[in-house]
């Protein structure tokens, strides 16, 4: 939940201060970049610039398409050279804008300089909003410039009062102020110093700690958070991972793990300035602490720590609560049980009971609600948008109106997750909405009927006034694309429906968008591939015990081979990753990857009910591996060893700065609105042209050149580019 919290304040701040065609399998020799035009038939010029342009190398595919006469009219070489100049535009446009936005950035932090120096107030705040804008000139520097942006004076005096501000805020408990304003933005600017980066994970720790302690705004207690929590879960659960989990468990650095939070809990219930369900007096707490002290030093000497040995830890710290915090044992048991899987990976936990309903609906995108989209980044609660079919779509409600209570319940002091669980409910039952519309100011009470919700996870470029998407990108040369959100059980019917109907409208390349997809189902990822791949392996994945499970296409329901290009991004993780690596891998050649490196999971969890009374233990009982044998890198293993290399890399790298990158979320959003039904036509919904689309979305627009070059090669003709028409707004 924490990391819930805290992300969505990072981002609130920071927003404030596929396949192509193989080539031929036997093509003429290509021409070298510095052969004459006479040893270098067009033919093979096209091969060789379309070659380089699928690499990335726009400016090799120029100095090859200078071997061949612009004259002589030939259409694959007008098509290619019109993609170079469109690269090169794009590219001169990015460079400008980095260049504008550095400007600005640096006029900011100025700005900043003379608002508080000459000394830097103490409030948090202030440093936080300082170290922000720090941060993200840092997303427009080199090297140098961003060494020479840490020594500015003022910078370095912002520093120092940080690390010492955050350090004050943890010792007067307050956590989550000490990370968000101080020591987050420390560990971003100075990757290359640990003690920055452990510091920050501690704060987090304990910031976790304390809302496990806390009744909840929503009005859920902790007490009701803890219900059932038993220790044969956590028995069991341990069990089950020293014969499945994916690798032999380090029981030694669990039990450290494990001693540690310990450690923080009682620092919490000691420290905490927050208002805490539970309590316990000093010499009770200092029993504790003394108690665990003796405990970890036992841990440490211990050279032969086993499973037997990690669940007599475990008893012993039960009882050790028992003789000096007196706190429920379901805490202890959840705090302890929680710090032991986190030492394995994060994907890798024991869902309480209180939790199983929440997962399932995260797992499949169902649920009972009224079928809207809402934020709260504004500190408003607002409708961002309406989900077509749905209860909300004909109620009154219309996208930006404002939420101010639930159920009579004011909202403006209401959580997001608090707003989530109370407009959600039984089906067939009511909620009640007190609403302010934004295009009348009118206050009303709206009154919905809860049914059965079901997220569609494929959308397009653009919805329409009726909820309908546009797919095509560019109609006349054929080209769709699909964005894939979640890995659902129901998204291989979906995208074989959704491409069906565009190759009924002359579909030539595609483009699937999985940028900001996190995963879902295995058998989905699999089935979306499926769609591509006549035959041959699509993943497999290897346990640490048994045999390797292999996923195999099917000819029957493959779909025509037009060249495709998948955009990613680092939160592509997962489901995505298998689709991106099983279509690119070398045994397939079916897509290309575009965009930046991808999140790095690599890694199969099963959910299974062994843990018993409600309980469900999710954990990483495999690693994927694509169809040449090789994995997909998982980033923990990596980061562990050092490396960065983790995921899927891109064929070609498109790496969005930070202006680039809100710019395109803010125009995708805003072409993902959809408004009620009899919305009021003279204050129409902000939609984007598709010329507009694209220029917020460099990865988008390099793919699609990408895409037309692998389009060439594989001999379809492309005409030349339209103009941009009434329809596309």
């Amino acid at each position: 939940m924490i990391d819930r919290y805290i992300g969505i304040l990072v981002w609130v701040m920071l927003s404030l201060a596929i396949v192509g065609c193989e080539p031929p399998k036997e093509t003429p020799a290509t021409p070298s970049k510095t052969a004459t035009a006479e040893s270098a038939p067009a033919s093979q010029v096209v091969q060789q610039a379309a070659a380089d342009i699928q690499k990335g190398d726009f400016a090799g595919a120029e100095q090859v398409l200078k071997q061949v006469p612009a004259e002589q009219g030939n259409a694959s070489i007008v098509s290619l050279d019109r993609a170079i100049k469109e690269y090169q535009r794009i590219e001169a446009d990015r460079k400008t804008r980095k260049e504008k936005a550095l400007a600005n950035q640096l006029a900011q932090i100025d700005k900043l300089r003379k608002k508080y120096e000459p000394d830097v107030a103490p409030d948090p705040n202030q440093m936080g909003e300082i170290l922000a804008e720090v941060v993200k000139t840092g997303e427009y520097t080199d090297a140098a410039q961003k060494e020479t942006l840490l020594e500015n004076p003022f910078i370095r005096r912002v520093i120092s009062r940080a690390q010492e501000k955050g350090k004050q805020l943890a010792d007067e408990g307050k956590w989550v102020d000490a990370y968000t304003s101080c020591y987050y933005w420390l560990s971003s600017l100075f990757e290359s110093k640990p003690e920055y980066k452990h510091f920050a994970e501690q704060l987090t720790e304990m910031a976790t700690v304390e809302m496990a302690l806390q009744d909840d705004s929503c009005g859920a207690t902790s007490k009701d958070r803890h219900a059932g929590i038993k220790s044969e879960m956590f028995l069991k659960a341990i069990s089950a991972l020293d014969m499945y989990y994916v690798s032999p468990i380090d029981y030694s650095e669990m039990a450290k793990k494990c001693i540690l939070r310990c450690r923080l809990l009682g620092d919490v219930l000691m420290r905490s300035k927050a208002k805490l369900a539970y309590s316990a007096d000093k010499d009770k707490a200092e029993a504790w602490l003394s108690g665990i002290g003796k405990i970890e030093k036992a841990v440490a000497e211990d050279k032969e720590m086993n499973k037997n040995r990690l669940l007599a830890v475990f008893d012993e710290t039960l009882t050790l609560n028992e003789i000096s915090l007196g706190l429920p044992k379901e805490i202890v048991i959840a705090q302890f049980t929680e710090a032991a899987l986190a030492s394995l990976d994060p994907f890798t936990n024991l869902i309480w009971p209180w939790q199983v309903s929440d997962f399932q609906k995260n797992m499949t995108k169902q649920f009972t609600g009224i079928g809207i989209e809402i934020s709260k980044a504004t500190g408003m609660l607002k409708v961002v948008s309406l989900l077509p079919d749905t209860p909300a779509y004909t109620s009154g409600l219309d996208a930006v109106d404002v939420i101010t209570a639930v159920d009579g319940e004011p909202t403006k002091e209401m959580s997001i997750f608090c707003a989530v669980s109370k407009i959600t409910g039984p089906e067939n039952t009511q909620v009640t909405l007190t609403v302010k519309h934004a295009a009348t100011k009118k206050i009303e009470d709206i009154t919905i009927t809860r049914k059965r919700i079901v997220v569609p996870p494929i959308r397009g470029w653009q919805r329409v006034e009726n909820g309908a998407w546009r797919y095509m990108v560019d109609p006349q040369a054929g080209i769709g694309y699909l964005r894939i959100t979640d890995f659902t059980e129901s998204v291989v019917e979906d995208a074989d429906r959704i491409l069906k109907e565009m190759e009924d409208q002359g579909l030539k390349g595609l483009i699937i968008d999985l940028r900001f997809n996190s995963g879902g189902y295995l058998l989905s990822a699999s089935g979306i591939s499926d769609l591509f791949l006549e035959s041959g392996l699509i993943v497999k994945s290897k346990p640490r015990q048994g045999f390797s499970d292999p996923i195999k296409a099917h000819k029957a329901g493959t779909h025509p081979n037009y060249p495709i290009v998948i955009l990613i991004n680092g939160q592509s993780a997962s489901a995505s990753e298998i689709v991106a690596g099983a279509l690119q891998d070398e045994k397939h050649k079916r897509a290309l990857l575009v965009g930046s490196r991808t999140y790095g999971k690599g890694s199969v969890q099963v959910v299974v009910n062994f843990t018993g009374d409600g309980s469900q233990l999710k954990y990483t009982m495999a690693y994927y591996y694509l169809p040449s044998d090789q994995p997909v890198k998982n980033r923990y293993v990596m980061e562990k060893l050092g490396r960065k290399d983790w995921g899927i890399a891109p064929d070609v790298e498109v790496e969005l700065k930070l202006n680039e990158l809100r710019e395109m979320i803010d125009v995708q959003r805003a072409n993902d609105v959809l408004a009620k039904a009899d919305h009021d036509k003279t204050n129409p919904v902000k939609r984007f042209s598709l010329a507009e689309t694209l220029k917020s979305d460099p990865q988008m627009e390099v793919g699609i050149l990408v895409l037309k070059a692998r389009m060439v090669q594989a001999g379809i003709e492309l005409p030349p580019p339209a103009a941009p028409t009434t329809s596309e707004k």
